[in-house]
C-alpha cells in the first residue's frame, strides 16, 4: 500500500554516525536499497561493523530470523564518495548539527539531484528554510528529525520549510509510516516541537541543580516518579550530551531571539570543564565506575 505513495525504493544517507548509521539500519530492515555515505573511511567501517553487531543481536534475541538479517546486510552498501548516491530516490542528511557544514552537503545534493528526489534533513533545531536555501530547490527540502536511538524510537518529526511541495510532505509521511515509525507534523520555528519544550525543561533542573533547591539524583527521582518520565532530566542530558543540549539552546535562543532559552551558567561550565556526559564518562554523573 505505502508503495503507491511515496515511490521511494533507494535511500541515500548522508553521515554514519549514531543517528545516519541508525536511520540506514532502519530503512534497510524495512526493505529499502539504503546507502550510507561518509567521508570518513573509519567511520564507514565502523558503521558496518556496528550494523553487522546488531543485526547478530536481533537474530540472537529472535527478533528477526538468520535470512531477514542476510537480506537486511545485502540492502545496505556503505561509500565514501557522494556521487554513489545519485542513484537515491531520496537522501536524508545526518551530518553533525552545524548549518554551514549542512549547506554545503545541500548544495551538493542539489547538483548531483536533478529530479524530483527528496532531500530530507536529520535536524533537532536548525531552520528548515535556511537549509533550502542553499538549494536551487528548496520545494524538495523537508526536515525528516528521527530520534535516538533510532531503532526504538517510534517518532520522525516532519517539517516544513517556507516552500515545501505539499507532494514532498506526503511522501515523507508515507516513507516514514513505511520504516515502522509515527510521522508527526511540526512547523519550522527553531527546537519544531521536541527541543523547544525539552531543552527548556532540561536547563531548569539545571539551574535547579546550581540554585541548591536539590541534588542531582533527588531532581531527577522527583521528575521520574512524580511525571513518570522514563529517565530523569539531568540523566538526559547526559545521555544527549551536555555539549549538544548547550549547542541546542544557543540555537533556540538565537532563532526565537530569546535569550531565556540560553544555557544555564553551570551547564556552560561542565561543558568548559570536558564532562560531556555519557561519552566522556562523567558530566553531571559519573560513569567512570559502572
Amino acid at each position: 500500500m505505502h508503495n503507491t505513495t511515496h515511490n521511494i525504493t533507494n535511500v541515500g544517507v548522508i553521515g554514519s554516525g549514531q543517528m545516519g548509521g541508525g536511520i540506514a539500519q532502519v530503512a534497510a530492515t524495512a526493505g529499502f536499497n539504503t546507502t550510507v555515505f561518509d567521508t570518513s573511511p573509519d567511520a564507514i567501517a565502523r558503521c558496518q561493523a556496528t550494523h553487522a553487531k546488531l543485526l547478530a543481536r536481533a537474530v540472537e534475541k529472535e527478533r528477526m530470523t538468520t535470512d531477514q538479517a542476510e537480506a537486511t546486510k545485502a540492502r545496505l552498501t556503505y561509500v565514501t564518495d557522494l556521487d554513489q548516491l545519485a542513484g537515491s530516490d531520496i537522501a536524508i542528511e545526518a551530518v553533525v548539527e552545524d548549518a554551514a557544514v549542512k549547506a554545503k552537503v545541500f548544495r551538493g545534493l542539489d547538483d548531483m539531484l536533478k529530479g524530483d528526489q527528496v532531500l530530507a534533513t536529520n535536524t533537532s533545531s536548525i531552520s528548515i528554510t535556511e537549509i533550502a536555501s542553499a538549494t536551487k530547490r528548496p520545494e524538495r527540502v523537508i526536515g525528516m528529525h528521527f530520534f535516538y536511538p533510532v531503532p526504538v524510537m517510534k517518532l520522525v518529526e516532519v517539517i516544513n520549510g517556507l516552500a515545501t511541495d505539499k507532494a514532498i510532505t506526503a511522501r515523507v509521511i508515507s516513507l516514514a509510516e513505511a520504516m515502522g515509525k509515527t510521522a508527526v507534523p511540526a512547523n519550522d520555528r527553531a527546537g519544531f516541537v521536541s527541543n523547544r519544550v525539552l531543552m527548556p525543561m532540561i536547563n531548569e533542573a539545571f539551574y535547579a541543580w546550581m540554585e541548591g533547591v536539590a541534588q542531582p539524583e533527588h531532581i531527577d527521582a522527583i521528575m521520574k516518579l512524580g511525571c513518570n518520565f522514563p529517565m530523569g532530566p539531568l540523566r538526559l542530558a547526559d545521555f544527549i550530551g551536555l555539549d549538544t543540549c548547550a549547542h541546542i539552546m544557543d540555537v533556540l535562543a538565537e532563532g526565537l531571539c530569546n535569550e531565556r532559552y540560553r544555557p544555564c551558567p553551570l551547564l556552560r561550565q561542565l561543558v568548559v570543564a570536558g564532562r560531556l556526559g555519557n561519552k566522556t564518562a562523567h558530566g553531571v554523573f559519573d560513569y567512570s565506575a559502572s
